[in-house]
């Protein structure tokens, strides 16, 4: 069972990305009384663009080409601790969440490096803005990963995540998952560069933060910068399913995979009224929006500290 469990995780997390953003642009262009493109429309830009010759500045070194791979990389490593279908995972091994937070975080340093390299000072203000967003979601992420595993007691991320469905013993417990969900809402806009916190479609020099450490990059180098961003947010789209997921996979494993791929389309359908129906916010504004998920995590690990209490 297992082995089928990790072969569907892997087939999620390579096919998922392009769905989810199809199902966002859908969404926006349904707000927008269009038809909108095709599902599978992403899919086809990132062909197109590994089809195209890349133009390098002069002044890039070869950290500048090598970036946006190691950040592909990196994003796909932490994809395969992060479940998808309950207490599974490719990689699955104790205190593995610090591995994949730091995984993330390499993602995020070589993606301002590479953004440094060109000799920018413009994308060098983007490197400036993502470092310091990263401040603010780093410890929701790890006090959401305390949460958990103060009412599971377990140590792998897969564990944490997969079990917290399974602890209607713990009184009350239940209703945690809703910060939950609410702060891995706001982890995925702020690490997949989604609105309110950023908007991969801007040209507005003031606003922009990812677009514009990505301007330099163009054909393979910017697909794969692109397909990163999707896996970012189907990662955490498979996150929030794995919490809300009524089916145990060891248990009911065609039931479970069905449920996930439906949650997963749904937290993507949600992404897409959002940005069709909220404004990006004011660049001040973002980090007391990064910082009310911090709130709204330390509120959670207190509480789930009075719920398992002896």
């Amino acid at each position: 069972m297992k082995p089928l469990l990790i072969a569907v995780h892997v087939l999620l997390v390579l096919v998922m990305p392009i769905v989810m953003v199809g199902l966002v642009n859908r969404t926006k262009s349904w707000w927008g009384g269009r038809r909108g493109p095709r599902i599978t429309q992403s899919a086809w830009d990132l062909l197109r663009l590994l089809r195209k010759r890349p133009v390098v500045s002069e002044v890039t070194t070869p950290l500048f080409k090598a970036g946006a791979w190691v950040v592909l990389a990196a994003s796909l490593l932490a994809a395969m601790m992060a479940p998808v279908l309950g207490s599974v995972a490719p990689l699955q091994f104790g205190r593995d969440f610090i591995v994949f937070a730091y995984t993330l975080g390499l993602a995020r340093m070589v993606l301002m490096l590479s953004a440094m390299d060109t000799g920018s000072s413009f994308e060098g203000m983007g490197s400036a803005r993502e470092a310091s967003f990263t401040a603010f979601i780093e410890p929701a992420l790890f006090l959401l990963i305390g949460t958990a595993g103060v009412l599971t007691g377990q140590s792998s991320f897969a564990d944490l995540v997969g079990h917290f469905g399974r602890i209607g013993h713990h009184d009350g417990a239940a209703w945690l998952a809703v910060p939950m969900v609410a702060v891995l809402f706001v982890l995925l806009q702020a690490e997949a560069a989604r609105v309110p916190v950023d908007d991969p479609l801007t040209h507005l020099e003031l606003t922009m933060v990812h677009e514009v450490m990505v301007l330099d990059h163009s054909g393979p180098e910017l697909a794969a910068m692109q397909y990163a961003a999707a896996v970012k947010m189907s990662m955490y789209a498979g996150l929030i399913a794995t919490l809300l997921n009524p089916f145990d996979a060891w248990r009911e494993p065609l039931p479970a995979m069905v449920a996930a791929v439906a949650l997963m389309a749904v937290v993507a359908v949600a992404v897409g009224c959002v940005e069709s129906l909220v404004a990006r916010l004011r660049m001040k504004r973002v980090p007391r929006y990064l910082l009310l998920a911090t709130a709204i995590s330390a509120a959670a690990l207190l509480a789930s500290g009075w719920i398992a209490r002896p």
